[in-house]
C-alpha cells in the first residue's frame, strides 16, 4: 500500500489505467509467475495504475484465496510505483468480504463491482456500498453499470460517504453521466469526486466523456497493445484531436466491432490480444469462451495496423 492518497494520485493520471487479465497456467489453476510478469510489464510500460482482479482480471471465475493471492502478486510487483485497486463484489456479505482481502493484500482501494444478479432499488444500492465502504480503510470506486444504475440524488450521497472517492461508469447514458456531475458538483461540491469512462473499449467514446469532465478511463487495449494505447491516452491529455482520431478510425472502432462478434469477448479477446504479444496468460474461465480462430487472426491483424499507425505518425 502506497501512502499518498488515492484520489490525488489519479486525479491527473500520467498513463492509462490498467486492467490486467488473470493469468491460468496449463493445469486451469493461477499461475502467479506469469501474472506477475503481465502486471511488471505493464507497469513498466508507463500504466497509471492497476485495477487487479477486475472485470478484464475475471473477477466472477475466482475463489478468494486465488483473489488474495493475485492481489497480493500485483501489490509486490508494482512496489508502491502506482497505486493498486482490487474488485470487490458480489453480496454485501461477500463484497465486505472480498474488500477486506484486498486490503490484507496491501491493496491501494477498492472497484466495488455491482451487486449479484438482484435488481435493487437505490435505498438498498446505497446501503450496499455504504457498507462495503465502511468495511475497510480503503478507498471505494463504484462502478455503475447493468443492475447498479444510479440517479444523480444517489451518487450525491455516496459522494457524501465517508471512503467513497468516485464514479465508474460502464452504463454509457451520457445525459444521466453529466446530471450525475452536474448534482455532485451542486451539492457536494467540497470532495475531489473521481468519475471514470468504463465501457469496454472506453477510448472509443473518451472524446464525448472528456466533453463532461470525465478524463479518467479504463484500458483493456493496454494490456495487450501498450504503444497504442499510450499514443492515444497522450493525444487526448495534449488535446492532438486528430490523433485520436486518426487512431480510433483505424485501429480502435474496428476492434470494437471485432469485440462485437463474440459475447464475453471483452475479456477473451483481451486474453487472446496479450497471448499474440508473446506472454501465454491461458485462456478464459467458463462460462466464458475462447475467441474464434479467423476472430484471432483479425485481431493480429489489427495489432499491426494500429502499429502501422503509429510508425506513421512517427515519420511526420
Amino acid at each position: 500500500m502506497t501512502s499518498a492518497p488515492l484520489a490525488a494520485r489519479l486525479t491527473v493520471p500520467s498513463g492509462p489505467l490498467f486492467f490486467p487479465v488473470t493469468a491460468y497456467g496449463p493445469d486451469g489453476g493461477v499461475d502467479l509467475d506469469v501474472y506477475r510478469a503481465h502486471v511488471r510489464r505493464g507497469v513498466d510500460a508507463g500504466a497509471a495504475a492497476v485495477f487487479a482482479c477486475c472485470g478484464t482480471g475475471e473477477f466472477h471465475a475466482l475463489t478468494p484465496e486465488e483473489f488474495g493471492a493475485c492481489v497480493r502478486a500485483a501489490v509486490e510487483e508494482t512496489a508502491g510505483r502506482v497505486p493498486v485497486l482490487a474488485g470487490a463484489g458480489y453480496g454485501t456479505a461477500l463484497a465486505v468480504r472480498y474488500a477486506r482481502l484486498a486490503e490484507e493484500a496491501g491493496a491501494d482501494g477498492l472497484l466495488a463491482m455491482p451487486p449479484y444478479l438482484v435488481v435493487a432499488g437505490q435505498e438498498g444500492l446505497l446501503r450496499h456500498y455504504q457498507e462495503v465502504a465502511a468495511a475497510t480503510a480503503l478507498p471505494v470506486i463504484v462502478y455503475q453499470r447493468d443492475n447498479a444504475v444510479f440517479s444523480p440524488e444517489t451518487v450525491v450521497e455516496l459522494a457524501r460517504t465517508d471512503g467513497v472517492v468516485g464514479l465508474k461508469d460502464g452504463l454509457g447514458d451520457l445525459d444521466l453521466m453529466q446530471r450525475i456531475v452536474s448534482a455532485v458538483r451542486t451539492d457536494a461540491p467540497d470532495g475531489d469526486f473521481l468519475y471514470f469512462n468504463g465501457l469496454p473499449t472506453a477510448e472509443q467514446t473518451q472524446l464525448a466523456y472528456r466533453a463532461l469532465g470525465v478524463t479518467l478511463y479504463s484500458s483493456a487495449v493496454f494490456c495487450f497493445a501498450p504503444e497504442i494505447a499510450l499514443a492515444f491516452h497522450r493525444a487526448l491529455r495534449e488535446g492532438d484531436d486528430a490523433v485520436a482520431h486518426r487512431l480510433l478510425d483505424g485501429f480502435y472502432r474496428p476492434f470494437v466491432e471485432l469485440r462485437a462478434q463474440g459475447h464475453g469477448y471483452a475479456v477473451a479477446l483481451v486474453k487472446a490480444g496479450v497471448r499474440l504479444r508473446g506472454l501465454d496468460v491461458g485462456e478464459v474461465r467458463t462460462p466464458l469462451r475462447e475467441p474464434a480462430e479467423e476472430h484471432v487472426k483479425q485481431l493480429a491483424q489489427l495489432i499491426e495496423r494500429g502499429q502501422a499507425l503509429l510508425d506513421a505518425e512517427g515519420d511526420r
